[in-house]
């Protein structure tokens, strides 16, 4: 159940197990190292905000430090345990450390992750955390570390579990074995069992500055032009995990060519738009027609902000019509599989109908 990919593509960015950096959440890390250090350290913490902002990444910190202090304590399983580095600051490991390396490869005996599985029956990954997933969670914090220090449980991510799963998550929090860590990573919290949430010490993360996601950006792709890179980030809303999606997914491309035909509504660029559709609409593009539509959410999302400040109600509920339609059209054409060309035909009839006067 340790998740972590066997080779990873240079222009990817790093698993979070994998990564030893971490920028923007100082003092989340430092809340964790006053508890740890204090000795008042709760047996399970929900770590929550938007996805792609670094919360599995500090997940994987927390774990890696109270595992490298416990494999220091025992002298290391192997004899190999080296001093822990702080030069990071925080609860910084250095990726030459045995525990980092064992962890960054899936095998560490006192760490268990918890993810989506493959379902035997259909080859494909499940769209949930099943209870077959959790159920040795309890076991396994309760065993003896093999490494005289902690067990660490990462749950990546809670709300994908369904509810047979979070029941028996629940059993383990109402009765959790002691030098036992359980790590939930949430992109939305209200989707859990609210008893999971009383029992967990909430650690909300905020997203990152649009001036650090460049900087992260141009880090990660030197040659970038800043131009892209900061409309990247002002599309990604704080996430640096967004941001390098929507990078790989020519997203600045995109969203410049979509502004470009909404900008002009309620008049319609109709050679525009089929050559949009037709492109959105071939098979592998996927993931170029999902960010079409997180795009397009996001662009509805704004204007109808707008459209509430202002006095014209109807203009207002109109706009929310469609905003209710397109979302159904989207939501339905992944679901039913209809024709993506069809699909983006109408929702820029649908917007066009919406921005007449």
């Amino acid at each position: 159940m340790n998740a972590v990919p066997d080779r990873q593509d240079e222009d990817a960015p790093l698993h979070p197990a994998a990564n030893s950096g971490l920028v923007g959440h100082e003092g989340a890390e430092r809340s964790f190292l006053d508890a740890f250090d204090s000795g008042r350290l709760a047996h399970a913490w929900l770590i929550t905000g938007p996805r792609g902002i670094g919360k599995a990444t500090l997940a994987y910190r927390f774990a890696r430090h109270i595992l490298a202090q416990g494999n220091e304590e025992a002298g290391g399983l192997f004899g190999d345990a080296l001093p822990v580095d702080k030069g990071g600051g925080g609860l910084y490991l250095a990726p030459d450390h045995p525990v980092f390396m064992r962890i960054a490869a899936g095998g560490y005996a006192d760490l268990r992750v918890v993810t989506r599985t493959i379902n035997e029956k259909t080859g494909k990954l499940r769209t949930e955390i099943i209870v077959e997933d959790v159920r040795s969670i309890a076991d396994f914090m309760s065993l003896t570390p093999a490494e005289g220090g902690w067990r660490v449980v990462i749950i990546d991510c809670a709300d994908e579990m369904n509810r047979h799963a979070a029941n028996a998550v629940l059993k383990v929090l109402e009765e959790p074995p002691k030098k036992a860590l359980l790590l939930l990573i949430s992109h939305n919290p209200g989707r859990l069992l609210a008893t999971i949430r009383s029992r967990c010490l909430k650690m909300p993360l905020s997203p990152l500055p649009e001036d650090t996601v460049v900087r992260l950006l141009l880090e990660h792709h030197p040659d970038m032009n800043p131009e892209d890179a900061t409309d990247l980030a002002l599309l990604a809303e704080g996430s640096i995990g967004r941001a390098l999606e929507l990078e790989a997914e020519g997203g600045v491309e995109l969203y410049r060519e979509l502004t470009g035909l909404l900008d002009r509504l309620p008049d319609l660029d109709i050679g525009a738009m089929h050559d949009l559709s037709g492109r959105l609409g071939k098979a592998g593009a996927d993931s170029a027609f999902h960010t079409f539509g997180d795009l397009l959410r996001a662009w509805l999302g704004r204007r109808i902000v707008e459209l509430s400040k202002t006095s014209n109600a109807s203009n207002l509920d109109r706009w929310l019509e469609v905003w209710e339609k397109i979302n159904h059209l989207l939501d339905r054409t992944d679901a039913v599989n209809l024709d993506r060309r069809q699909t983006v035909v109408g929702i820029f009839l649908a917007l066009q109908g919406a921005a007449k006067p």
